[in-house]
């Protein structure tokens, strides 16, 4: 479905990405890992184009997206949708307003079309009776699951998410994460996961890519992860900062 070669990105006089290569199956959930701050959500935006890179290439469904126009890229981003981590609603449009943005935008103009799939992508969300309803009336999981409707109502064959339960209490975060995995299966979609929460990760992963110091030091699946005893990804795992991890460590 995707595939990353050599991507390089410097913002100002810092280089964020330095020769990233990753390759996403299709129909998997692929969790993007790594510290805040690490270029993982600079990562997420280059594959739907909203970002351009300094060098690389950015392969979808077999297309190099990276020397697109934005009228070539719009395409693409039929097939890639997006939850962003604040999820970027309208504030002065509904919940169904926001959800058929993206139908409106792409030229439909039929009331009844626009409603069945809102009221279909409302089921899908567990938001039944909720169309009406202004953003600043919503919970922050509901803020979430409005803004994966609107993402998902032009059936993409990926999503992106970018931190889905930042700032969610545990209960509501797991919901999101049993979400995640369930339109995996009912849609059959792609699914790319940045987040920093492990617990999270390996609740919707099929494969972990730990992004570290700006290149993909460990693509592999949950298990690998859990029963690798490389330094660096333990560190990881288990929360510890080089510094720390240099104290505890055991005299040589």
């Amino acid at each position: 479905m995707i595939s990353v070669r050599g991507l390089v990105k410097r913002i100002g006089a810092e280089e964020i990405l330095r020769g990233v290569d990753l390759d996403v199956a299709s129909g998997e959930t692929l969790a993007i890992i790594g510290r805040s701050g690490g270029g993982k959500s600079v990562l997420l935006k280059h594959l739907i184009g909203l970002m351009r890179p300094d060098a690389g290439e950015i392969w979808i469904e077999g297309q190099n997206i990276t020397q697109l126009s934005e009228r070539e890229l719009a395409a693409i981003r039929k097939k890639v949708g997006i939850l962003f981590q604040g999820s970027a609603l309208f504030d002065s449009m509904s919940v169904a307003e926001n959800i058929s943005f993206p139908l409106r935008e792409a030229g439909e103009r039929d009331p009844g079309v626009l409603r069945a799939k809102v009221r279909e992508m409302l089921e899908v969300m567990e938001l039944e009776g909720e169309e009406d309803k202004m953003p600043v009336n919503l919970s922050g999981g509901m803020k979430k699951r409005v803004g994966l409707a609107r993402s998902i109502i032009r059936q993409p064959s990926c999503i992106l998410y970018d931190e889905p339960t930042s700032g969610l209490d545990p209960v509501v975060s797991d919901s999101i994460n049993r979400l995640i995995r369930r339109l995996q299966r009912r849609f059959g979609v792609t699914s790319i996961v940045v987040t920093h929460d492990m617990k999270n990760a390996f609740h919707v992963a099929d494969h972990i890519a730990y992004l570290h110091e700006g290149r993909i030091y460990f693509h592999g699946t949950v298990a690998e992860l859990q029963q690798s005893s490389d330094p660096v990804l333990q560190d990881f795992l288990l929360g510890r900062s080089e510094q720390g991890a240099a104290v505890s460590s055991p005299p040589s």
